[in-house]
């Protein structure tokens, strides 16, 4: 499995890992800030961004992915960043391959398996996109409102549109991450990790709660947490200054 990625900075490593259904794009606004100080390696999973498409999505072959583009480009161990599913690469990074990981931050999600199916009406959504040939996105938002009615989430996945001979396509695999949707619900597994660890809630977000907290102390044994107040489950992108102020202040630390 090839991964896309893109590297930008000089200094210590630091590998970043985004959510599903997007691309290393989503998280630029903290590439681009610790690029300063760091060499930013930021990757397309697999059936993301520019990345090869598989027929298999799990969080330990996303892993392994990872390290391997790792071993690819020479870097030993690296700080590592990861928002929603990313997270869990992250963490599924730190708790099978301990002594690449020097500092872990993850990003508003929980090790744990969820319940709650947040992503049905997205699938039923780019489901419908698959049966037209969608020409722009504006046509492309008109089509999604009908079953998404948040505007964010709307422009989230139109930036996962690209233009081909066919028309407009989605880089996202979007078939198959709904058929291995169970394996992305999933939590991630390993042996507990040590290392520094930052968890970054948004305080208006669902997926972190302190039913998960026994969670947390289990795995990851040297683990802090920070609120990052009026933000939701995009908190790189809503309250992008308090973000990376707590990342840098903890990769400094």
């Amino acid at each position: 499995m090839k991964l896309h990625y893109q590297q930008i900075g000089q200094g210590p490593d630091v590998i970043v890992i985004h959510g599903l259904f997007g691309s290393l794009e989503n998280l630029n606004v903290i590439s681009k800030h610790l690029s300063s100080d760091y060499t930013v390696t930021s990757v397309d999973l697999r059936n993301h961004g520019l990345s090869e498409h598989s027929s298999q999505m799990s969080y330990s072959l996303m892993a392994q992915d990872i390290i391997n583009l790792m071993d690819e480009l020479g870097i030993e161990h690296a700080h590592f960043i990861g928002h929603s599913m990313g997270g869990k690469v992250a963490m599924h990074c730190a708790l099978n391959f301990a002594e690449r990981v020097t500092k872990l931050v993850i990003l508003d999600i929980a090790p744990v398996t969820y319940q709650e199916r947040r992503h049905d009406n997205i699938f039923t959504a780019l489901d419908a996109s698959a049966q037209q040939v969608i020409n722009d996105r504006k046509q492309a938002d008109l089509l999604l409102a009908d079953y998404i009615d948040e505007p964010g989430v709307r422009q989230f996945l139109l930036k996962s549109l690209k233009k081909d001979e066919l028309g407009m396509q989605w880089k996202f695999n979007h078939t198959v991450l709904q058929q291995e949707y169970a394996n992305i619900l999933a939590a991630p597994t390993g042996t507990p990790y040590s290392g520094p660890t930052l968890v970054l809630k948004g305080s208006l977000s669902p997926y972190i709660d302190s039913s998960q907290r026994p969670a947390f102390l289990a795995l990851f044994t040297n683990c802090q947490a920070k609120v990052i107040q009026g933000a939701g489950h995009w908190l790189h992108a809503e309250k992008p200054s308090a973000v990376n102020i707590a990342i840098t202040g903890f990769l400094l630390s």
